[in-house]
């Protein structure tokens, strides 16, 4: 199941800037795993699966929401939530402030705010929250996304960029908030969730995307994108909703799929701009886990090192979820020194299971 755009005739939007964030609680692995081998240990757990299960992540920390002695106090999904709503919208308000300036841009430019995440719930959302806070224009669109996972950096490039080739003179926010850290689920023993409590961490990103008669629009261009769905993997990734929260979803399957299938659907969306693999030099891949990435290097073919921001981002602070793909972008924009005419692919793979890739060119 393929879905795609073509723009070789429509002036496409421009990513202009990108803001990134961290909670300023660090832990480093081996502290994770001390404090969880202390909550798990009277389970009677197989401690050392889980010491391995963590080192074989290969993340050396992550940023917390909260300190790390405060979440034994979180004992019921309310608790955790509203600690979500709090740092969720602080950080993106930090992050949307840090990626206008960059841009140059004021609150008062931005048209539409899109705001994505899977890890915590607010009616009013947070982007509405930010409207006050901010200064935003009292007409702003906003466009809240749950539900997308990993994904949905990806695919917020795409339906921002698809608004705004609609509104070429506007500005968009894409804002990711991901505070994976309170969803963890102390009594679930499962594999999945103790890999999850290793690989997953927290942080939010934003990007200012202009579009193609915007004054003063600089940066790459996104030229087209194209999502995908496998059908009937449903439960390949996501979240069962239970009276304690999101617990995690998570089939060995994933890392297969990517090798079966990201070659194919790469290959069919770069075929239909007139281009092959070798045309591309930036990629800018969702930091899924070790074996995701090592699924896109070896299905792709790619060079040596041409993931290597994806693995740093991986080892320094973990799978942000939908973040991730967006911090990988923003080093890749401010260090790849990308030459006006090269070419670049943004993807990620999330719930569903689905990929989305996005085409940009300097």
């Amino acid at each position: 199941m393929l879905s795609s755009t073509r723009h070789d005739t429509v002036p496409s939007p421009s990513l202009s800037a990108v803001g990134r964030a961290l909670p300023p609680h660090y832990a480093s692995q081996e502290q994770l795993i001390a404090a969880l081998r202390d909550l798990w240990a009277t389970k009677h757990f197989n401690l050392e699966r889980l010491e391995d299960l963590h080192r074989n992540v290969q993340v050396g920390g992550r940023h917390l929401a909260l300190p790390l002695a405060e979440y034994p106090a979180l004992a019921t999904f309310q608790q955790r939530n509203d600690a979500w709503i709090r740092v969720a919208t602080e950080l993106s308000e930090n992050v949307a402030r840090q990626a206008l300036e960059r841009a140059g841009l004021t609150p008062k430019d931005v048209d539409h705010v899109f705001f994505v995440t899977v890890t915590g719930i607010a009616t009013p959302s947070v982007d509405a929250r930010l409207v006050n806070r901010m200064g935003f224009r009292e007409d702003v669109k906003r466009t809240p996304i749950f539900g997308l996972g990993c994904v949905a950096g990806a695919a917020g490039l795409a339906r921002a960029s698809d608004y705004l080739r609609a509104f070429p003179k506007q500005t968009a926010l894409l804002i990711a908030a991901e505070l994976c850290s309170l969803t963890l689920q102390r009594e679930d023993l499962s594999i999945p969730n103790i890999i999850a409590s290793g690989l997953f961490g927290d942080g939010a990103a934003c990007v200012v995307l202009r579009g193609a008669e915007a004054p003063g629009a600089t940066g790459p261009r996104v030229v087209g994108s194209r999502s995908v769905f496998y059908p009937d993997t449903e439960r390949v990734m996501g979240w069962d909703v239970v009276d304690t929260g999101f617990k995690v979803v998570l089939s060995a399957k994933v890392p297969q799929l990517v090798k079966d299938h990201i070659r194919g659907n790469v290959d069919g969306f770069l075929a239909e701009h007139g281009l092959t693999r070798k045309d591309v030099r930036h990629w800018v891949a969702h930091t899924g886990g070790p074996k995701v990435l090592e699924g896109f290097e070896s299905a792709l073919e790619l060079e040596a090192g041409a993931l290597e921001r994806s693995w740093k981002s991986l080892r320094q602070v973990g799978n942000l979820s939908s973040a991730s793909v967006l911090f990988v972008l923003g080093e890749t924009l401010e260090e790849a020194g990308a030459k006006p005419g090269e070419w670049g692919v943004v993807m990620a793979m999330g719930p569903g299971f689905c990929a989305e890739m996005v085409l940009v060119r300097w």
